[in-house]
């Protein structure tokens, strides 16, 4: 669990309980025992890829710290209908408290896991990488983005504070390319700030501006056809990092990658994933 802010990850859980439970599972607390404990298994209704056992053996020790989880498979395997992933022994009410937690985490983690194999698997014989963004569900970017690894696939930025990315609207709001590469580096100099700059281009003009400014590490080319990709990738000649985004599908990674780009940023791996179908029955 070193992946994942451990801080971040004890809030998500006091949190995400709160909103479901508030004052009480009622329904638990009317017809089960105090002291009653179970037995339940985690059961796959879907193919794809699991994650978020981890997290699941967390919230299980949260509601009741005596729980024993045990784990049949782990995180970033392929698994398929009627796997069993684990286990848990549990007080029968702090079960049921955090049943809807654990598979709402699951589901979504593994559906998100699912389709960055599948990107990764596409091109897993090439040098690039694939990279996620900042297109997460609020509040949860750190789990989704802890999915994405688990599937294969590599974060970009934590966020606005850890990278600069000069996008369209910043260009347009500081008037020109250079204009808005020099205020950047000046920024981070006056600051002393040791940040990484990436800077998007939508064509060929703006393409041969950065390559006149320089001062930056990674040209993010934006939107571009394939042939227009290939052209920008041996005019750049191996000066900056190169990014393409934009149009990035199942159906077009690999195109993409074969034109020599060094990473691909496909904000599908988080905002497009679906869920993989997952119950928690007790035995």
């Amino acid at each position: 669990m070193e992946e994942l802010d451990q801080a971040l990850l004890a809030k998500f859980i006091v949190d995400a309980l709160a909103e479901d439970v508030g004052d009480g599972d009622h329904t638990s607390l009317a017809c089960i025992p105090k002291s009653s404990r179970n037995t339940a298994q985690l059961i796959v209704k879907d193919v794809g890829v699991i994650a978020g056992v981890e997290i699941a053996k967390r919230i299980f020790e949260y509601v009741d710290p005596e729980s024993t989880v045990t784990v049949f498979i782990e995180d970033g395997t392929d698994v398929g209908f009627h796997d069993v992933i684990f286990e848990v022994e549990c007080n029968s009410q702090a079960l049921l408290k955090a049943e809807r937690l654990v598979l709402n985490t699951m589901q979504r983690m593994s559906g998100i896991a699912t389709l960055s194999s599948r990107f990764a698997v596409e091109v897993e014989d090439m040098p690039v990488k694939i990279l996620d963004t900042r297109k997460t569900s609020p509040l949860l970017r750190f789990i989704e983005k802890y999915a994405v690894r688990i599937g294969g696939c590599h974060n970009y930025r934590d966020g606005l504070y850890d990278w600069i990315m000069i996008k369209d609207n910043h260009i347009d709001a500081c008037g020109s390319i250079s204009q808005a590469i020099e205020h950047v580096n000046t920024y981070l100099k006056e600051n002393e700030l040791d940040l990484k700059i990436t800077i998007e281009v939508r064509n060929l003009v703006e393409l041969y501006e950065v390559l006149k400014a320089g001062k930056v590490n990674r040209i993010m080319l934006d939107n571009f056809e394939l042939p227009l990709l290939q052209e920008a990738v041996q005019i750049i000649d191996g000066r900056f990092e190169i990014e393409a985004s934009g149009g990035v599908s199942l159906n077009t990674v690999r195109k993409i990658a074969e034109t020599g780009v060094h990473f691909i940023s496909a904000g599908a791996l988080t905002h497009s994933a679906g869920s993989l179908d997952l119950s928690l029955k007790i035995k």
